[in-house]
């Protein structure tokens, strides 16, 4: 490619779509009450404020990842790049929910058209095998600590008083980075070959967007509406539309034609089984930071700024196991997932003696939320490759494609489901500590419940270490 600058430059700027995407979870995790007090909304809203950017992203990822093929990498990694500074921008002026959630979906839908781009790119970049597994690690380190500066700016943020909202701060610091990520992009990233022998699976994109929204909304909006009737159709609905989708992309398959999903791919035991196993553990990922923000901030009256530091502590935990277990894994294979999940579990158990409105255990919270990251950082980086590592490799660039569909989806249902738990116990307006607590155990209970489903998931993946 006749560039001039170094591949591992390139490497840096097409990371900034990971970057920012991931940063963007992170941040608003954090900062989800100074939000709800700056935009006046209820739970309910907030919980949407989460969902609606995880449910863009998961319904658009796989035509994302197609798109690049279809149109090229390089227009396709600065629309995307575009659409998401402009939404990010929007997200920073609403002056509603309605606004700030449409901000939100949009944000969710652009990150999933630029992220897989910047995947992309890397394997263009880095042809050698040696290369670009150190691309690789460099661009999971990126991700790494987007995480870790998202929860620390989530605390931050809030907490700056000037002309403008500390909140809307959150969502105005993409916009720097987004159009000097673009201008660089447009000079120097080259467009790659594009592909259009056959035409695009529009039909199947939709049905995958309807099939996701339809399940989706009635576990989030269901508890505030009463459950209404027509809540239970919709559920029905989504299960109609997800077999017609399942049904076309088979049909599309048997006349040759490109489909979103290769069908043949959940075949494949350990991919299927880990598929399930990552579904249970992302329905804790972001729930876990939902609950424990709210009664922190909440509950407990902490600043936003010492909550962000606090949860700067599980962040170094999650960067620090992540790169020790992508080494472990290739030694003792399933069991070193089996290990993070249960200490995850067991670091639950001490959250809930630590938080029990006793203000003498809190010194102790740095240290359990270390423990809690340490889990996750041993069991998150290596799932996908425990899952998918006995696929053919004509099968890897979908099947990553698919996992990273339902690992989004399973963060919305963690959300709507676990969160949904939480506020349907903090629904007196008169709420007092106790209410919090009540709330959070039972929340907690339920993420304890699923990472033991998911550690029964992994004992059934075959015992083979990872390569």
């Amino acid at each position: 490619m006749g560039r001039s600058i170094s591949r591992w430059s390139l490497l840096v700027l097409v990371s900034t779509a990971v970057f920012l995407s991931v940063i963007d979870i992170f941040v608003v995790n954090v900062a989800i009450p100074s939000i709800k007090v700056g935009i006046r909304g209820t739970d309910t809203d907030m919980q949407w404020v989460i969902v609606l950017y995880v449910l863009g992203y998961a319904s658009f990822l796989i035509a994302g990842g197609r798109a690049g093929d279809y149109f090229g990498k390089k227009p396709v990694f600065v629309i995307g790049m575009a659409a998401f500074t402009l939404s990010s921008f929007l997200c920073g002026l609403s002056q509603n929910i309605i606004q700030l959630n449409i901000g939100r979906t949009f944000q969710g839908i652009s990150a999933a058209f630029m992220v897989p781009q910047g995947i992309s790119y890397i394997q263009v970049l880095f042809q050698d095998q040696k290369s670009r597994t150190k691309a690789l690690g460099i661009y999971g380190s990126i991700a790494g600590a987007a995480s870790v500066i998202g929860q620390f700016l989530g605390g931050v943020l809030p907490e700056i008083h000037s002309f403008v909202e500390g909140w809307r701060l959150l969502f105005l610091i993409n916009v720097p980075i987004g159009i000097i990520a673009i201008g660089l992009s447009i000079k120097y990233l080259e467009n790659t070959v594009v592909v259009r022998t056959q035409k695009f699976d529009n039909l199947g994109a939709t049905l995958l967007v309807l099939t996701l929204a339809c399940f989706i909304y009635p576990i989030v909006q269901g508890r505030e509406l009463g459950w209404p009737i027509w809540i239970f159709i919709l559920f029905g609905l989504s299960l109609l539309i997800a077999l017609s989708f399942f049904w076309q992309q088979r049909r599309r398959q048997n006349k040759g034609k490109l489909s979103l999903i290769d069908v043949r791919v959940f075949k494949h035991r350990d991919f299927t089984i880990g598929l399930f196993a990552s579904v249970f553990y992302f329905m804790v990922q972001d729930s876990y930071f939902l609950i424990n923000v709210v009664l922190l901030q909440n509950g407990f009256g902490i600043n936003s700024f010492d909550t962000g530091l606090y949860f700067v502590f599980q962040g170094v935990g999650y960067v620090i196991a992540s790169l020790l277990s992508i080494r472990l894994i290739t030694l003792y294979g399933k069991f070193v997932l089996i290990f993070g999940v249960m200490l995850m579990v067991f670091s639950l158990i001490f959250h809930l003696w630590l938080l029990d409105g006793s203000a003498a255990t809190r010194p102790f919270l740095p240290l359990v939320f270390f423990v809690y990251g340490i889990g996750c950082g041993t069991v998150l980086p290596s799932l996908l490759t425990v899952s998918l590592r006995n696929l053919p490799s004509s099968f890897a660039g979908m099947a990553s494609g698919t996992y990273s569909t339902f690992q989004q989806t399973a963060i919305a249902l963690g959300v709507g489901i676990v969160g949904g738990i939480f506020f349907y116990i903090l629904k007196n307006p008169h709420r007092k500590l106790e209410t919090y607590l009540e709330a959070y155990k039972a929340a907690t209970i339920t993420n304890i419940i699923l990472l033991l489903i998911v550690a029964v998931f992994l004992l059934f993946i075959s015992h083979k270490k990872a390569e």
